[in-house]
């Protein structure tokens, strides 16, 4: 494939998507990107992430830096995996965005390319701040209401309930955890559903709540 027809595919994708050549430098840039990052395609080729993006990782780390290159990106197999990271846009404002990453090899001229496709999880990311701070509101109330608790019968789960509920509780979403369990997304539905059986609960949310108040993880 050419970079023409590589780039005019990109500009039919849903998401944000841009190339990166061996130097660092934008070498193209669709419609998507346009429209997440509202910068024009003709103020940020030839410039790099860095300098338009200035992206920033979950812990405040930079994502984006000066000499990042395509190679210095690229994995020893080849693969490059997903990654969140806050980005700047043109307003000024920073959106949270995922990113993946797909590494082109120009058969025809040797150059490496690296593709960008980007979407915004700012909505994603607010809901799992609000999660935390409930679960934080919990352990507080749990704090003040801990005599009554432990005066209440507790209900048993097993090592792996436990394990699964301290996993949300840190903010892992499903597909995080039954790939760190090594188990199928049905078999911790299974899970899930005892658990909430036991604590008669209905939810995830509120059965990780209950059993931080009840000291249980």
């Amino acid at each position: 494939m050419l970079e023409s027809e590589l780039f005019a595919l990109l500009e039919r994708t849903a998401d944000a998507a841009f190339t990166i050549a061996a130097d660092g430098q934008i070498k193209s840039w669709n419609k998507a990107a346009e429209r997440l990052f509202g910068y024009p395609a003709k103020e940020v080729l030839h410039k790099t992430c860095y300098q338009v993006l200035q992206g920033i990782g979950p812990l405040g780390t930079q994502v984006c830096h000066e000499g990042c290159s395509v190679m210095e990106c690229v994995g020893k197999e080849g693969e490059i995996p997903n990654f969140d990271m806050k980005a700047k846009i043109r307003s000024g404002q920073r959106i949270w965005i995922n990113m993946s990453t797909v590494v082109f090899d120009n058969q025809r001229t040797g150059e490496r390319l690296l593709i960008h496709l980007a979407h915004d999880i700012t909505e994603q990311k607010k809901s799992e701040e609000l999660v935390h701070k409930m679960l934080d509101l919990s352990r507080q109330l749990g704090e003040v209401g801990e005599a009554a608790v432990r005066a209440a019968p507790a209900p048993t789960l097993s090592d792996q309930e436990k394990h699964i509920l301290r996993l949300f509780a840190e903010g892992k979403n499903s597909a995080e955890i039954a790939e760190t369990l090594g188990i199928s997304l049905q078999t911790l539905r299974n899970h899930l559903h005892h658990i909430n059986q036991k604590l008669r609960t209905h939810n995830r949310l509120e059965a990780v709540m209950h059993a931080l108040q009840r000291r249980l993880i």
